[in-house]
């Protein structure tokens, strides 16, 4: 039987308050004493912070999100929790004078035991500490036994603690701890049961989500919507039911859902690296070039400092700049080829002596040649790396195979793609995405050989010649590899009219008019496209294409 350690007394309990402000030492340090801790330890900066951590295992960490020198809280304490100096028996304060909804929801993601606002008053400080330490001691089995994944144990333990007069006051603790068991478990009626139970008595916002969490696994959908309508409409649910929809929506391969909640999610936690990820994995498997741009931005920009910072996150921005590129006009893949090319000097010259990154940059450097034009030369340097081997990680690879694809050797590409997808698991959220968009890959890579730039240029060439038919079918392509690029779909609606005009449109052209102008009508347009789209719609009508 698992053995639960012996609980440290108060005055053996070890703790680490991290702040840059002296008056919030002093303030805690005296709250501490007052609830007879005595081993305390100040840090003024994360440097310090970290060093502190590699010698002593606190129990207790207080944790100011204006961290200053180095880098801030959010960054710090995830970093602790990577390199476990913080675990889940940890008890976790974190302090911050901003109280604004995208931080807050953030914090909270991180799951510390309570969360102070600055500044703080030494009286209520005192009154927060003794709470925290009993119901830290109250509950210590249970949440050994949980920390433990040992769920069953936890719901004996804590059935038995609920018939404890004592312990009213913690009750509501218990119970979220069974509910999470059962949950975890995957007795998902019976969890549902005990929430429906508990939202009786509690109004408590995790009560609510825990329902509609199980609601959701069990595919109750009516109940699951109604329930979950509610609770986007309340601030203090509305971030966890997010990641509760896309979860479903995942699971049930309804990507565009899940990416278009995922994405609102993002908008109310931007520091979150993990959903920035899911954001970019997402928009890269719906086809989405800016939104997948923006997400790889935003990771680099919230890593920096951070434990994730690394030179991978800006090989891939440039990467998705480059992704982005291949689907833009002429001027507007200049601007973003630019900010590129400035991106890969700034790469070089802090990284570019590492062999690490020489592999990585000779493949950017066949992409970025190969879209300004010089297909020769990039197609020389490919053939000098054509090996077909597979580099180090998942991105270095998908990189390869865009480079090979796109200089003409299709089969290197082909080959490294199926090695690819057999190293990709899917029992996760980020592995069913990734696996899914290899698949697509796969396929949409046997079919289409041209990036949607090319395929544009192309179908120009065949729309110049009168050649309207080859044209559709070139843009017909273009679209589906890049369905949210308002000019290769009002491109398309032009020789859609044309065609209609001429011969009349095959129910598969009609099909295609008709995603044209929903595509159109969710699209953000100028003027003078607005004036085009009109153009063609009423051509199309006058053809007698679409009628009632």
């Amino acid at each position: 039987m698992l053995k639960i350690p012996a609980q440290k007394p108060n005055a053996d309990i070890e703790v680490l308050i991290i702040d840059a402000q002296a008056l919030v030492h002093t303030v805690i340090r005296g709250a501490l004493l007052d609830a007879g801790i005595k081993q305390v330890k100040s840090a003024h900066n994360a440097y310090s912070a970290l060093r502190l951590c590699q010698t002593t295992r606190f129990d207790m960490v207080l944790i100011a999100f204006d961290v200053k020198s180095d880098k801030d809280g959010f960054n710090l304490l995830e970093e602790m929790k990577y390199k476990g100096y913080i675990t889940k028996t940890t008890c976790v304060i974190f302090l911050s004078a901003d109280t604004s909804q995208g931080l807050v929801n953030c914090v909270v993601e991180m799951e510390p035991t309570d969360f102070w606002v600055k500044p703080l008053d030494r009286s209520k400080v005192i009154k927060r500490i003794h709470h925290i330490l009993t119901i830290e001691k109250k509950l210590y089995a249970l949440r050994y036994y949980f920390d433990q994944n040992e769920y069953p144990k936890v719901i004996y333990y804590a059935e038995r603690q609920l018939e404890d007069p004592s312990l009213t006051m913690y009750y509501p603790h218990i119970n979220r701890l069974i509910g999470k068991s059962l949950f975890n478990i995957k007795e998902y009626q019976a969890a549902q049961e005990f929430y429906q139970k508990l939202a009786k008595s509690y109004s408590y916002a995790w009560v609510q989500l825990g329902l509609a969490a199980t609601l959701l696994k069990q595919n109750k959908i009516d109940e699951a919507t109604e329930l979950t309508t509610e609770l986007l409409q309340r601030d203090d649910t509305k971030f966890a039911t997010y990641d509760l929809l896309a979860e479903y929506h995942i699971d049930n391969e309804d990507y565009q859902q899940g990416y278009e909640i995922i994405q609102e999610a993002t908008k109310l936690a931007p520091r979150s690296i993990e959903r920035n990820r899911k954001s970019w994995n997402l928009a890269r498997l719906n086809h989405d070039k800016v939104g997948q741009y923006l997400a790889t931005k935003n990771i680099a920009k919230y890593a920096k400092n951070s434990i994730h910072d690394s030179p991978d996150l800006q090989l891939n921005v440039i990467r998705s700049g480059l992704d982005l590129a291949a689907t833009l006009s002429d001027t507007e893949s200049d601007k973003v080829l630019v900010s590129i090319e400035k991106s890969i000097e700034r790469l070089k010259q802090e990284f570019g002596s590492t062999s690490d990154l020489a592999d990585q940059l000779t493949i950017i450097e066949v992409r970025r040649l190969n879209l300004r034009q010089n297909k020769k030369q990039a197609e020389q340097v490919m053939l000098e790396h054509s090996r077909a081997s597979a580099l180090k990680n998942f991105e270095d690879n998908l990189d390869k195979v865009k480079a090979f694809h796109e200089v003409g050797l299709w089969e290197q590409s082909m080959r490294l793609l199926e090695q690819m997808k057999d190293d990709v698991e899917n029992d996760s959220f980020t592995g069913k995405v990734l696996s899914e968009y290899l698949e697509q890959e796969s396929k949409e890579r046997q079919d289409i050989r041209y990036s949607p730039k090319e395929l544009g240029e192309m179908a120009s060439a065949y729309y110049k010649n009168k050649r309207y038919k080859p044209a559709y079918n070139l843009l017909c392509q273009a679209a589906q590899l890049s369905p949210n690029n308002p000019n290769i779909t009002i491109t398309l609606l032009k020789v859609l009219a044309i065609l209609a005009e001429e011969d009349g449109l095959s129910d598969e052209e009609t099909l295609s008019v008709e995603k044209c102008l929903e595509t159109l009508e969710e699209a953000t347009l100028s003027e003078v496209q607005q004036t085009k789209v009109n153009e063609y719609n009423e051509r199309i009508d006058k053809a007698g294409v679409l009628q009632d």
